[in-house]
């Protein structure tokens, strides 16, 4: 193996190495993290750390990108093919919530509180995007198999905020439509993190079934036809 080819091996490895020992300290820290406190956990020098990441905000970065990367993949993995399209969405909500109860951490770190200090680069818009462009492909798909009405266009100021959305999610997609995708993702995002931040505690045990009713309600508003 050529020289080059090892250091490049070798830095990724411990790149990985250090990412993970990160998780670790978000799992028990939250977001606070510290480059010492992990090359402590390592066994090498802080400075050391340093010439894998630069900083705190470039390591959390790394994190957030990683974070929304895996999370994306199970969303697209589950809203891939086929014509039933509500049940797609349903489907790919299970996959959701099932992959923020698997990493409650990781799914604190994006959709949680804000990190004091941190404003996430545009690196991060690409990853960030992934499930609303898995779940906005479904409604696509449907409106044009004729399988979801236009509804009711929208009036300024919404207008041309939906249109710049539509042109994101699939182009001649009418506004209105991207609109209500994107409501409905953030009606799945806001039901996960009820679940996952301890609001059903004392409330309601059937999580999973719960979920699922609330997605076939938000279903019926975007226009989805729901078959049992």
């Amino acid at each position: 193996m050529k020289a080059a080819s090892l250091r490049a091996r070798v830095r990724a490895e411990m790149t990985e190495e250090i990412k993970t020992v990160a998780k670790r300290h978000l799992a028990e820290e939250g977001a606070n993290l510290s480059l010492r406190a992990v090359a402590r956990d390592i066994g090498m020098a802080s400075s050391a750390v340093y010439r894998y990441f630069a900083s705190r905000d470039e390591l959390l970065t790394a994190l957030i990108i990683d974070a929304y990367d895996s999370l994306g993949a199970a969303a697209e993995s589950a809203a891939a093919g086929g014509d039933a399209f509500a049940r797609r969405w349903i489907d790919t909500g299970h996959a959701v919530r099932e992959w923020a109860l698997a990493r409650p951490h990781e799914w604190a770190l994006i959709y949680g509180s804000p990190v004091p200090g941190y404003a996430a680069p545009r690196d991060t818009v690409t990853s960030a995007i992934r499930v609303i462009l898995a779940l906005g492909g479904i409604v696509a798909e449907a409106h044009a198999a004729g399988a979801l009405p236009d509804g009711e266009p929208l009036a300024e100021p919404l207008a041309p905020e939906a249109r710049s959305v539509a042109d994101v999610l699939a182009p001649g997609l009418p506004p209105q439509v991207a609109f209500r995708a994107l409501g409905g993702w953030l009606q799945l995002c806001g039901a996960i993190s009820a679940e996952l931040f301890g609001q059903l505690q004392n409330t309601v045990e059937a999580r999973r079934e719960f979920l699922e009713f609330q997605m076939r309600g938000t279903l019926a508003w975007i226009g989805l036809e729901v078959t049992p």
